[in-house]
Formats: C-alpha cells, structure tokens, sequence
C-alpha cells in the first residue's frame, strides 16, 4: 500500500444532495478515509466545478449540456464544494477537474507521478459518472485499481450494482471498505 492513494472523488454538497440514499454512504466514506490516513495512504479529493459562464461546457456535450441546465458545479458556489462529514485535512490534496474522469483537464496524473503513486483506490458519486470514468483512464495509464463497492453511490442502484458486480471485476480489485480496511490493518 506504500504507492497507494484513496481518491475521494465528487462528494460535493449538491452531489450527496441528489444520490444519498441514507444507507449509511458518508460514515461508511468516512471510515475508508480514517483507515487511509491511519495506514499512511494519502486521500485525494477530486471535486468538477466550471467557471463562471461555463465556457468548458460544449453544448454538443449531452452530459455537460445537462449539468449546466441543471445548475450544478459552478465555480464558487457552496453546492461545489466538498461535504462537510468527509472534508479534507490539512495536508490532503484537492483537485479540481472539468469533466467526468478524475484526469480530464486536471493536474491528478502529475501530482500521482510526483508522488510515485501506482495504485488508486477508488470512491465516489456517481458510480456511472466520475468512477467509471477514472476507472477507464487509470487502466490506461497502468494504474493498479481497487474499487470501494459501497464507498461508491450511484443515483440508480441497479446500474451501480451492475457495475460493481460485473464489469469492474475485470479490471479493478473490488472490496467493501469493511475488507479493505481489514487488509490495510498495521
């Protein structure tokens, strides 16, 4: 686990408001973090926000197009910012993204390969957006990848479990934060 980060990816405000189900997502989120930071892994929040006008927004871009009709991930406004129940400490690093993956128009691949960094643990909101996302571009920068199952919420809980029961196993480990836990213990 020396070369690992957990991501923590899109738990902004207006995002929980939309996707929690109340089954307990940020104490579980929360826990993953704690155990993280425990074990020494270092936690990178990754949050989307567009600027003011959304000029990275092409309206040919049918997720994008929705996303600003729908008002969300304006720069500066307090629905961006990151859920208070699992905020970042001094030290964790943010990382503010433009589109759907973790490494689109963002600076994550530099500060992973900064920090010699080869494996990502993946959570966050949506499932089907921003973790299948990164998921796909960590596979093709050779990144090893384990995906949290429930520190990982999607607005529609048969596509999350179709994602987590049957197409991430074949690239990513999947655990629930209670066994990766247990597997990063001193």
């Amino acid at each position: 686990m020396a070369n690992s980060a957990l991501l923590v990816m899109d738990v902004q405000r207006d995002v929980v408001a939309i996707a929690d189900d109340g089954s307990g997502y940020l104490p579980r989120l929360r826990s993953a973090i704690d155990g993280a930071r425990t074990a020494g892994i270092p936690v990178i929040y990754v949050v989307m926000t567009l600027r003011p006008g959304d000029p990275e927004a092409s309206p040919r871009n049918k997720v994008m197009a929705n996303v600003v009709r729908a008002g969300l991930f304006t720069e500066g406004a307090p629905g961006t910012e990151i859920h208070q129940d699992v905020a970042p400490r001094q030290g964790d690093v943010v990382v503010t993204k433009r589109r759907g993956s973790a490494f689109s128009g963002s600076d994550l691949d530099l500060i992973l390969r900064a920090r010699d960094i080869d494996t990502l643990i993946l959570t966050g909101i949506a499932t089907s957006a921003v973790v299948l996302s990164t998921l796909w571009h960590a596979i093709d920068l050779d990144f090893g990848l384990t995906v949290l199952a429930d520190a990982c919420l999607d607005t529609d809980p048969e596509v999350h479990t179709m994602l987590i029961g049957k197409l991430f196993p074949q690239w990513a480990d999947v655990v629930t934060v209670q066994d990766w836990l247990e597997a990063i213990a001193p």
